[in-house]
């Protein structure tokens, strides 16, 4: 419900206009968060169930005692179970039942084993979560814990619970942290990490309670599907999962699909070349990009030479139009992919960075030959590709669950976005204690270099205090930078981004220690929480004279909650603390938003610091922010519409695969239509024999055969959105075709298990799999995706446009026909004669 009003206002409005203004918002925001369905903040059904678990008698059990009343409850349970039938939302609704005692259990198991008094609010928080709630609870209040209790009651079924962390370190410490607890109730607990085998990781499933990330349970679902045998197969039937950091996993990471591939050596010959090309092109001249500097192209001189330097007479027919591709992809990688901001070279690979966390992005590529051109253009050796096999978006996956819940430190400013894809409304937890943090108002500058003269200038007079500082950067080249000039100014400062991310828990753990400097991407504290003193809190009153932790930030993100994130790594329970953001004209979202057009000139003028008081300042930098939240959740929006339509599909395939797999269904299609040849080979191979052979036919079939239809939905996404200029939606054009496809796919996989039995060598020990090319995937990544259907985006841009009425059509229809087959045929080309390359990548796979 965020406000996206975008009228005008006067660069100096009347005290009594800024005043009722602000009161209208305040009024607004009071009414959207009391009164939406989506956030709740009557805390009142909890209530008496929190107050019963805080004061039940529990501390008399002896452990023995404790096992044996989980032993009962456990029995109690799961005769609930039972008679739901398998009915999820029956089986949830007998749970309630059975709350107050077994948090009353896991409260004392706490106290117990780990050392830890669960305050009245992580309880309010586990109730809540046992209600399926996403809830907001702010840092340093204790959430890990707080999980512990729905957790343990939905484990206490038997059927599994999943605690979805943000990154593997976090699985592996709260698996450690909260386990004693956990198996102090008789609960067994496991951790996923990346690199695990598949027995171990099946192992780690069959567990009470498990903690890994989304990603990797999301990696084995894929890896399940396109299994070969039954045990093959890691994971159980899901039951219910609990998503830690809900807000990134559930709507920053939605729009990044997982991906599993076959892995293939691509043809990489030239790409140096290309690169080299690349780098001498002149911008403005050979080739231009948008305002928001995310796609790039050509011009026609930049063509002419381009040809010249290739010894290609046309890059648009033949083989020149793969030279395009790669050519575009290589000004894509040198001009707008930067070292150090979009990625990093470490260890020689790059390994791309997730612009909202500042870490490394684990397995992620960019795709269709932009992941070759970037190793191009850095001078390593090119990885291999591969082929998709299947995918699945976070948001899809995590709705394979039955029951989801989870926690945040802000959740509810996406409060309608998590409604509306999971159906999980939120409910807002009060601390502990108060808040006491101070929030100063933003310092905005006109440029960079202004900006950041202010940021090092404030370092020296906080730091001259011996005052802990937290420095939030937007990349790792912004994060080195300020450190070298700190450094040269004789302050010595610690850095954390995505080349030593591995150093995070012990740089965050000493960050709020006395005289501490820390320069750090969005990553830190995650999941982590920096406590004043430093280790052991050793000089804790020192630092809480001081005023606390001072956290700076020095530009705003695509997204309110990356900002409140940051901030909220001062001021946790209760303890003092402030936070300031220091913003430039220069930053990318303010400089896409066109800020300089919204803002007054005479306030531009007026010098390098703009007065950050003046209202009209203020909602014009909040207002480019929730611009690009805006056009993020445009694109989460778009994947989804597209997504839905194929998981559908692949729901389907999967059951007929699944029976296939598990022996439910028995394939007779050899029988029947290659007669002769079955008949042949009966005696030599035996009845059961050649059924598994079929049955492995088919499952390769399948997979081979879905495949091909993902690229063919892909190229059809590419095109889709020609249709808006004759006033039909692509969506439903989309979805219509799309369909049509699948209905052919049965008949297509008949005919690939039919082709394959032919030429397939069978003896009486089986077939040779392997040197038939018929073995199953080996990678797995995520890629971000294509939104954008043209690169300029002008055909789209006037299709929905409201002025381009009847009689537009009329006019222009004739060449934006012809335009259109001349796109359709130029990317078909691309699609069939260059399987690594492609138009480069548009906005949403790059930023």
């Amino acid at each position: 419900m965020a406000e996206t009003r975008t009228g005008t206002r006067t660069s100096n409005p009347s005290r009594t206009a800024t005043a009722r203004a602000g009161i209208v918002r305040a009024l607004a925001s009071v009414w959207w968060r009391v009164g939406s369905d989506e956030v709740e903040t009557d805390l009142a059904p909890y209530r008496d169930a929190a107050d019963r678990i805080m004061c039940s008698d529990t501390g008399r059990l002896s452990d023995a005692d404790l096992t044996a009343a989980t032993a009962r409850l456990i029995t109690g349970i799961r005769a609930v179970g039972s008679r739901s039938d398998g009915n999820h939302e029956t089986g949830l609704r007998g749970l309630h039942d059975f709350e107050t005692e077994v948090f009353s259990l896991v409260r004392e198991a706490a106290r117990r084993a780990i050392g830890l008094d669960p305050f009245a609010v992580q309880v309010l928080a586990g109730l809540a979560m046992a209600h399926g709630r996403i809830v907001e609870l702010p840092t340093g209040e204790g959430k890990t814990l707080a999980a512990v209790f729905p957790a343990t009651l939905q484990a206490l079924a038997g059927r599994g619970v999943h605690v979805l962390t943000f990154n593997d370190y976090l699985a592996r410490r709260d698996a450690a942290w909260m386990g004693p607890a956990y198996r102090m109730l008789g609960l067994s607990v496991g951790c996923i990490q990346e690199g695990m085998l598949p027995a171990e990781r099946r192992a780690a499933y069959r567990c009470d309670v498990t903690y890994l990330t989304a990603k990797e349970a999301g990696f084995d679902l894929l890896r399940d599907s396109s299994c070969l045998e039954p045990d093959q197969q890691v994971h159980r039937p899901f039951h219910m999962a609990l998503v830690d950091e809900a807000d990134s996993i559930l709507i920053d990471e939605a729009r990044i699909p997982l991906v599993i591939a076959g892995v293939a050596v691509d043809e990489h010959d030239g790409l140096d070349r290309l690169a080299e090309l690349a780098r001498h092109l002149a911008p403005g001249v050979d080739f231009q990009t948008d305002d928001a500097e995310r796609n790039i192209f050509l011009t026609e001189h930049g063509i002419t030479r381009v040809e010249s330097a290739l010894g290609c007479a046309d890059l648009f027919s033949g083989h020149g139009v793969s030279l395009l591709a790669a050519t575009r992809n290589a000004l894509h990688a040198e001009h707008l992919l930067r070292h150090d901001v979009d990625y990093i070279v470490r260890d020689g690979s790059v390994e791309l960075v997730d612009e909202l966390t500042g870490r490394v992005a684990e397995n992620r590529h960019w795709p269709d030959g932009l992941q070759a051109a970037v190793e191009a253009k850095e001078g390593l050796r090119p990885g291999a590709g591969g082929s998709i096999l299947g995918s699945i978006t976070l948001q899809h996956f995590l709705r394979q669950y039955p029951l989801l819940c989870g926690m945040t430190a802000t959740a509810a400013s996406a409060a309608d976005e998590l409604w509306n894809v999971y159906g999980l409304p939120v409910a807002v937890i009060p601390p502990h204690l108060p808040c006491v943090r101070v929030d100063e108002e933003d310092r905005i500058f006109v440029n960079r270099a202004a900006r950041d003269q202010a940021v090092i200038a404030e370092i020296e007079r906080v730091h001259a205090t011996a005052r802990p500082v937290l420095v939030g950067t937007a990349s790792v080249e912004d994060s080195e930078r300020l450190a070298a000039a700190l450094q040269h100014r004789g302050i010595a400062c610690r850095v954390l981004n995505a080349r030593n991310d591995e150093l995070e828990a012990a740089v965050v753990a000493g960050a709020g220690d006395v005289g501490q400097v820390t320069i750090s991407t969005n990553m830190a504290g995650r999941g982590t929480d920096i406590r004043l003193g430093g280790v052991g809190e050793r000089n804790r009153d020192q630092v809480l004279a001081l005023g606390g932790l001072y956290v700076i930030a020095t530009n705003r993100h695509e997204s309110l909650r990356i900002d409140l994130q940051l901030r909220g790594r001062a001021g946790r329970q209760g303890d003092p603390g402030t936070s300031r953001l220091f913003v430039s004209l220069e930053d990318g979202i303010l400089r896409h938003a066109g800020i300089n057009r919204v803002l007054p000139r005479t306030l531009a003028l007026q010098g390098s610091e703009l007065p950050g008081d003046i209202p009209a300042i203020r909602e014009a930098v909040a207002h480019a922010q929730r611009v690009a939240e805006g056009e993020l959740g445009d694109a989460r929006k778009r994947l989804y519409e597209y997504a839905e339509i194929i998981e559908q599909q692949r729901q389907q395939i999967q059951v007929r695969r699944l029976e296939l797999l598990e022996r439910i269904a028995t394939p007779h299609l050899l029988e029947e239509r290659c007669c002769e040849h079955w008949s042949k080979l009966l005696p030599v191979a035996g009845e059961p024999l050649l059924r598994a052979i079929e049955r492995r036919l088919t499952l390769n079939a399948i997979d081979r055969c879905w495949a091909e239809h993902l690229d063919e939905l892909q190229v059809l996404r590419d095109e889709i959105h020609l249709v808006s200029l004759g006033g039909r939606t692509p969506v439903v054009e989309f979805a219509r075709a799309a369909i049509a496809a699948f209905q052919h796919l049965p008949s297509r996989v008949d005919d690939a298990v039919l082709e394959t039995f032919e030429t397939l060598e069978i003896t009486a020990d089986g077939v040779d799999w392997e040197a038939h090319g018929l073995r199953g995937p080996s990678a797995t990544w995520t890629y971000l995706i294509n939104d954008n259907a043209f690169a300029p985006n002008l055909l789209r841009a006037l299709a929905d446009h409201a002025s381009f009425g009847l009689w537009a059509v009329l006019l222009w229809s004739p060449l934006l026909f012809v335009w259109g087959l001349y796109l359709h045929w130029r990317r078909a080309r691309d699609r069939t004669e260059q399987p690594a390359g492609g138009a480069p990548p548009s906005a949403q796979e790059t930023h």
